[in-house]
């Protein structure tokens, strides 16, 4: 089964000059998202997307082949999905033979982790989903601001009922998208053109390590993480079925969970 892991990375960032560059922990951001695809068993492929020379230079020391990808599709109007299905015609024709899964792999979330994207992959070609993503559980109390006829505004809670203070042990968890990690089998991609289609599943990771890089105080955020989130496991590694992350006395936080 060819599964390619395709990182798209463009060279015009306007909040961050330079951003796939960027380094945190001493490695570029596309390089660290390469460096977890390639450390990933279950992806056949590694490959940049990119305008930019820096990038495609970055990208190709660390390891992986590089798309070239037109003027046209690195705007900041450009979807991702655009580069997505370029990258996916090119890559096919280079190499001869079909995609069966598209892993989509964003640098600008640089704890992004092998086991992540392979535990993405896994929701498709072990578990039949048709798509499948990285996810954050949360037990957040949700908000939004009304504007109101007067002065200031009206809160209203959005995914509870204000007058009921529910436990947080009693909160069914909810999922944020972590950005980092998105699976999908690639027929379906190109019927569809969107990473979400039939049967999608989430695939829950860490919070702590769940950053998107958008802003300067982010990069300078991971930057100071890095030394911890970066360090060696204190640990040996057990197998996943006994991993803490996926044997939490809480399971329904950390099993893959279907849309």
């Amino acid at each position: 089964m060819n599964v390619t892991a395709v990182i798209p990375a463009r060279g015009g960032s306007k909040g961050i000059p330079g951003k796939n560059v960027a380094e945190v922990g001493g490695v570029p951001l596309v390089a660290r998202a390469v460096r977890a695809c390639l450390g990933a068993a279950h992806v056949t492929r590694v490959a940049v997307s990119t305008d930019d020379e820096a990038i495609a230079r970055a990208a190709r020391e660390a390891g992986a082949e590089v798309v070239e990808r037109p003027a046209e599709l690195g705007s900041d109007q450009a979807s991702s999905e655009s580069a997505l299905l370029h990258a996916l015609d090119r890559l096919e024709e280079r190499h001869g033979e079909p995609v069966d899964v598209l892993v989509f792999v964003q640098c600008t979330s640089p704890f992004v982790t092998a086991e992540e994207v392979d535990g993405t992959v896994l929701a498709v070609v072990r578990d039949g989903a048709d798509s499948a993503f990285t996810a954050v559980p949360s037990h957040g109390f949700l908000w939004t601001a009304e504007p109101g006829t007067g002065p200031g505004h009206r809160a209203r809670g959005v995914n509870h009922d204000s007058a009921v203070r529910q436990r947080r042990q009693d909160r069914t968890p909810e999922y944020l998208e972590s950005g980092a990690v998105y699976a999908m089998r690639a027929d379906g991609f190109r019927r569809h053109g969107h990473r979400f289609f039939g049967r999608t599943q989430l695939v829950p990771t860490a919070p702590e390590r769940a950053i998107e890089i958008d802003e300067p105080g982010d990069l300078a955020r991971a930057r100071a993480l890095a030394p911890l989130l970066d360090a060696p496991p204190l640990l040996p590694r057990v197998p996943a079925q006994q991993n803490p992350a996926t044997s939490s006395p809480h399971p329904s936080q950390y099993i893959g969970k279907e849309l």
